[in-house]
């Protein structure tokens, strides 16, 4: 099993780094046309995520089940939860879709985003209101993909996806001089961004529909986009819905403490928004090995090898804290020569390096949090990790950044100083519950429940 662990684990990794570089190369393409742009590009982002974890009623659930019907050898049903997931993507992206279109500026001024910045997110986050259909689409398929341990074919799909993406979102956004048909357009700003990604999500749609036909001899009708299969869908919802109450919780908190930074100013939003760029590829290695948990955890369980999986969570865990660690130590150490790459404001250079090394402590406790989540639900035990960590997302995440960032006037170290904290509650409460065997209940449950469904 550890190969296999390191099979599915490695083409995640890469993955996750492209994906966080495109995301970078995006923040770079924004603060090019001035820091308000980058400001938006962020905030619009943070929205886009929180507006997506909707889909996260099912998106959540959909691997972990699949992974276990696997595991256990029932294949059919396996199948019929895959399709079952394609219409739950096309009934809540698309709802999220609307909602982002009608509603774009309502929920930027409930952000707190100042004028200036309000001004450029708000066609952006209209003009990616396609794409959350899309990407919803895309996550479901990717999802079984992964659950197949098909990661690499996955990876492939998403190389494609991004080199559409980032090939088309430069010139859109600033127009293309060396081509001179169009050398005088000025380029449509930040919507650009937008329209290069729906074009890269239909791009990946296609290529997600070849694989499955190809790779997993499934072949999905057009009724499976939007007739819902109730039978499947309760058991991803029982997976699913705590893992989306807990992604909504904390994205709820962290917007927020979004909401506080925005108090701060235009140069607090673009500071935290070039900083956590940053982050983001500090916590890929654990974002990584908590995937690959997830999916070959599911497996185990399916398999009833609860050892084993109890063996594999702890070594997945001693790496991604060690390799988080010497990652964020690196980056905290060259945070200014990082910065410079979005930025020469010295006000924003001097709050992000220290920022860096706030980000050890952060992201650290991010990863230990991450992990243990994972493998909990994957053995079914999804309910723990919201019903414990809901009070330290709203205390500790959201009133702690108000609280010391500002209402005692430490700005942005004072909200890295709550968002660390609040991740560390929360993982050495998820950790306890791993290693006290509080979920070896929940997984045996599991297993009798698919016996049964074999039965039947």
């Amino acid at each position: 099993m550890k190969l296999r662990f390191g099979a599915v684990a490695a083409p995640l990794f890469v993955e996750l780094g492209i994906g966080i570089a495109v995301g970078m190369l995006g923040t770079r393409f924004a603060a090019h046309i001035s820091d308000a742009a980058g400001g938006a590009f962020a905030l619009t982002n943070h929205l886009f995520g929180l507006l997506f974890m909707v889909f996260r009623l099912v998106g959540a659930g959909i691997g972990v089940v699949v992974s276990q019907n696997l595991g256990a050898k029932q294949f059919a049903e396996a199948d019929r939860v895959a399709r079952a997931a394609l219409a739950a993507g096309t009934w809540m992206g698309g709802s999220m879709a609307v909602v982002a279109l009608l509603f774009a500026t309502p929920l930027l001024q409930l952000l707190n985003a100042p004028p200036d910045v309000l001004a450029l997110a708000v066609p952006l986050l209209q003009a990616l209101s396609l794409a959350l259909l899309l990407d919803a689409w895309n996550a479901c398929m990717a999802s079984v993909m992964r659950a197949h341990l098909r990661t690499r074919e996955t990876l492939w799909v998403m190389l494609v996806m991004h080199a559409v993406h980032v090939s088309l979102a430069w010139p859109l956004m600033h127009g293309a001089p060396w081509l001179k048909f169009i050398s005088d357009w000025p380029g449509m700003g930040l919507p650009g961004f937008a329209v290069a990604l729906v074009i890269s999500r239909l791009v990946g749609l296609m290529l997600h529909w070849l694989l499955w036909q190809r790779r997993l001899n499934l072949a999905p009708s057009w009724s499976d986009f939007w007739r819902v299969r109730w039978t499947q869908m309760k058991h991803i919802l029982h997976i699913g819905l705590p893992g989306a109450a807990e992604n909504l919780s904390w994205e709820l908190a962290f917007m927020v403490s979004v909401a506080a930074v925005g108090v701060m100013g235009t140069h607090a939003l673009a500071t935290q928004a070039y900083v956590l760029q940053f982050n983001m590829w500090i916590l890929i290695s654990g974002a990584a090995i908590g995937m690959a948990v997830e999916t070959v955890v599911g497996h185990l369980v399916g398999a009833r090898h609860l050892r084993d999986a109890h063996v594999l969570v702890k070594r997945a865990q001693t790496i991604g804290f060690a390799v988080t660690t010497v990652v964020a130590v690196m980056m905290a150490w060259q945070g200014s020569s990082l910065l410079g790459w979005f930025t020469s404001d010295p006000l924003i250079l001097e709050e992000g390096r220290r920022l860096f090394w706030w980000s050890i402590l952060l992201e650290t406790g991010r990863t230990f949090n991450l992990i243990v989540i994972s493998a909990l639900r994957a053995t079914g035990d999804s309910r723990y990790p919201f019903y414990a960590g809901a009070g330290s997302m709203a205390v500790v995440l959201a009133g702690g950044s108000w609280l010391l960032g500002v209402h005692w006037g430490w700005g942005l170290t004072g909200v890295w100083i709550a968002y660390a904290a609040d991740e560390w509650i929360r993982g050495l409460m998820m950790w306890h519950r791993w290693v006290s065997r509080g979920w070896i209940p929940h997984a045996r449950a599991t297993h009798a429940r698919m016996r049964h469904q074999a039965l039947n």
